[in-house]
């Protein structure tokens, strides 16, 4: 976990710097929450992925539902938070923050996931614009 100055620190990953850290294949590979509803899910995920379906609850403010099941993850690895477009991934990274993880949220979310994957004109658009954030 990460240390008390940083617990707050939003802190977001490109999917290329995700999927290089998958990549590595070593001991330190993070742990990716995909908090989408199972659905979504079942229908495309990165692979090793886990799902906790928190995604309706947290954009209701409902964040006592991640807080319910924060036994599934690992408190000694770096999370990945997943979700649509990346905007309900904040609140969840933010959260995990408060909580003591050391967490990231995925920009872009499973689409510029898919995007990066398929290697599309939007992605690179959009990454184009990730480099000022």
């Amino acid at each position: 976990m990460c240390s008390e100055a940083n617990t707050v620190l939003m802190s977001r990953i490109r999917p290329s710097e995700l999927d290089d850290r998958l990549e590595s294949g070593t001991d330190d590979d993070p742990f990716v929450l995909d908090i989408r509803p199972s659905s979504a899910y079942r229908t495309a995920a990165i692979e090793t992925s886990h799902n906790v379906p928190v995604y309706d609850d947290l954009r209701q403010g409902d964040e006592d539902a991640l807080r319910d099941r924060l036994d599934e993850i690992p408190t000694d690895r770096d999370v990945v938070v997943v979700c649509k477009m990346g905007v309900v991934a904040k609140r969840a990274t933010s959260l995990l923050g408060e909580e003591g993880y050391d967490a990231q949220t995925l920009l872009g979310g499973m689409s510029g996931w898919t995007g990066y994957q398929n290697d599309s004109l939007s992605y690179k658009l959009r990454s184009l614009r990730w480099r000022f954030l």
